[in-house]
């Protein structure tokens, strides 16, 4: 056999190990007919693609399921004892560190008490440094292997052979080479990218998007994003800024934006925007705080209760969103838009109604009446859950064979 024929074979083999291993890592546990239903491979691929990861280690035998009429079937689910991930988010209002077993339940936790925008990038990055250390050390002493971390920022990552450098000027980061920084001390395989995408990721595989192909993922906190998914594909773009929703115009020549432009969805719907705008209205309710501290959105809410004022600033708020959800209903005809974030999750379910309203509103009617507007389902803890899914992306897409710690990783768009 040729040296070009041998990398064929190998290359088939890794396909087929990941194709399985997606499977059953997204809908498991599975028995192998099903596997081969849902995977298009032979009964016969699925079986030695099956028995070597079995022998590997990588996925594990859960329990036998009944057939009609014919023999047990045994059933087979990714080894949650496989590995280890760390996932890592650097927000505009925390930092979180957390490590996750292979069924991505969290497996330790290493607390950074640290505001993001009040620091240097440098100061960031080694407390960042020092949590994933203390994390490592803990999954070590219980004899768990950690395949790697994932970090997710808010802002643009920019990827290159030499690393990846972060463009987030809503905490004070310009083209802060991040990676080369991490990699210097932390000898992990690592993966970064933008906290919108991550937390895409997370809902679209484990939350509010499992089984859609088509949807959109929006962040609403401090700053607003989102992750755009066609096809089962997450898109990056060619620079991969991709989903700045949040600095998409919503009125010509509107209230300055942080970005520098004029208009911006985010000017009107950002953490900031709101409690500017409470603060108009004069009620005595407002506490005195910091827009990013989060805990003043529930005495928001509360004041929207008996102060008409607030209602009607909130009622606003919503409506301004949902002018900006209409706009990515009408570009991209999702089957389904999510709605996350600190602010999502808290505002959410109260001004949905209002959200739904202005899409019905603003949206093409035919458009309007095929998506499904819904509250992300993976709570706080969400984009730390999606960093940790870009190392398991990265073990899916090889096979099965953890990543290596050898170079720099340029992110692929992310097939479900």
């Amino acid at each position: 056999m040729t040296q070009n024929a041998r990398a064929t074979v190998r290359d088939l083999r890794r396909v087929n190990r990941g194709v399985v291993l997606r499977r059953l890592f997204l809908d498991g546990p599975l028995n192998r007919v099903a596997l081969a239903q849902l995977t298009g491979l032979s009964s016969g691929s699925v079986t030695n693609v099956t028995a070597a990861l079995l022998e590997e280690g990588v996925i594990s035998e859960v329990g036998l399921e009944e057939s009609d009429g014919g023999r047990p079937r045994v059933m087979l689910q990714v080894n949650p004892d496989f590995g280890a991930v760390i996932g890592v988010e650097v927000g505009e209002t925390r930092i979180r560190v957390e490590a996750f077993d292979m069924r991505m339940r969290v497996a330790g936790v290493a607390e950074v008490p640290l505001h993001p925008q009040h620091h240097d990038a440098t100061v960031v990055i080694d407390r960042i440094i020092v949590a994933i250390e203390k994390l490592k050390a803990q999954l070590d002493g219980e004899g768990r292997r950690v395949l790697g971390a994932g970090v997710a920022l808010p802002g643009i990552v920019a990827y290159h052979t030499a690393g990846s450098r972060v463009h987030a000027p809503n905490i004070g980061w310009r083209d802060v080479p991040m990676e080369e920084m991490v990699r210097a001390r932390v000898r992990l395989p690592l993966f970064i990218d933008n906290g919108a995408r991550a937390l895409g990721q997370a809902e679209m595989w484990m939350g509010a998007g499992r089984g859609v192909n088509n949807a959109v993922v929006a962040l609403w906190g401090t700053g607003v994003g989102a992750a755009i998914f066609t096809n089962g594909t997450l898109y990056r773009g060619p620079a991969s800024s991709a989903g700045e929703w949040g600095h998409t115009a919503v009125v010509t020549g509107g209230k300055r934006c942080r970005c520098g432009g004029a208009g911006c969805i985010e000017a009107y719907v950002g953490a900031g925007a709101l409690l500017e705008g409470w603060s108009r209205t004069g009620s005595a309710d407002i506490p005195l705080s910091d827009p990013d501290s989060e805990g003043w959105v529930d005495y928001l809410l509360k004041a929207a209760d008996h102060d008409q004022a607030a209602a009607a600033m909130l009622e606003r708020t919503a409506t301004y969103f949902g002018v900006g959800t209409a706009n990515l209903a009408n570009l991209f005809n999702p089957e389904k838009i999510i709605l996350g974030g600190w602010l999502g999750l808290k505002l959410g379910p109260a001004l949905l109604p209002v959200i739904r309203k202005a899409v019905q509103e603003q949206a093409l009617e035919y458009t309007a009446s095929r998506v499904s507007i819904e509250i992300a389902q993976l709570g706080a803890d969400a984009v730390a859950l999606g960093a940790a899914t870009l190392v398991v992306d990265e073990l899916l897409a090889n096979g099965g064979i953890p990543p290596l710690n050898d170079a720099p990783k340029l992110r692929r768009p992310s097939f479900r």
